[in-house]
């Protein structure tokens, strides 16, 4: 039986992208056991991750997507573990803009499970955030970890390069909101949700043109 479990760390900064910059805070998951782990989304602050490490193995830095926000802390978080940095390859361009000089480890794909302390997340693409935005799916955690594809009370931001908002709401329709009701979504930025209070909001959603 695993005794994998979800710790969460928030993390502040800024996220710039067109021009402008905002001030954020982001959720860092991390999901392991005692002795190894992966770090979702490296936001921030590289000395914080590895201090919430605590000695555990970090076998992955997983990018949910390449907003600068998610991404900053992840080329100085690998330097200090040894562990690859994952991306999907839809998203380098977002990369380049905030690591020009240094490319991911490796490349994630829709379909592919990563496996930490015996528990399997698939990788699910869902583009419209961004155009390499993934989720990954936990069934055993009863967790679906969004980035920024799906929040408490709606779909991530589509107003700024590279986000298209028909894209997003099928992301959501078709890849997120077919899984277990009792799912916890648990977002890059804010409280989580489930995708039972989630799901009958849809067409509010796209009404609204979020």
């Amino acid at each position: 039986m695993s005794t994998a479990r979800i710790d969460r760390l928030v993390t502040a900064g800024t996220f710039a992208l067109d021009g402008g910059t905002w001030d954020v805070e982001n959720n860092v998951w991390i999901v392991g056991d005692d002795t190894e782990a992966l770090v979702i989304d490296a936001a921030h602050d590289a000395d914080a991750i590895l201090a919430a490490l605590g000695g555990r193995t970090l076998r992955a830095i997983v990018c949910t997507h390449a907003h600068n926000d998610h991404i900053d802390a992840a080329p100085a978080l690998a330097e200090a573990t040894g562990a690859p940095v994952l991306l999907h390859p839809d998203d380098l361009p977002l990369w380049k803009q905030t690591h020009p000089d240094r490319a991911p480890d490796g490349e994630l794909a829709d379909g592919q499970r990563l496996t930490v302390a015996g528990v399997e997340l698939t990788v699910l693409h869902t583009p419209g955030h961004a155009p390499g935005a993934v989720c990954l799916h936990a069934p055993a955690l009863t967790t679906v970890f969004t980035g920024d594809t799906l929040f408490q009370g709606g779909p991530g931001a589509t107003g700024r390069s590279f986000s298209h908002f028909p894209t997003i709401i099928d992301s959501i329709r078709d890849r997120l909101l077919g899984l277990p009701p009792e799912t916890i979504v648990r977002t890059g930025h804010g409280d989580p949700t489930t995708i039972a209070a989630e799901a009958p909001h849809l067409d509010e959603w796209i009404s609204r043109g979020h």
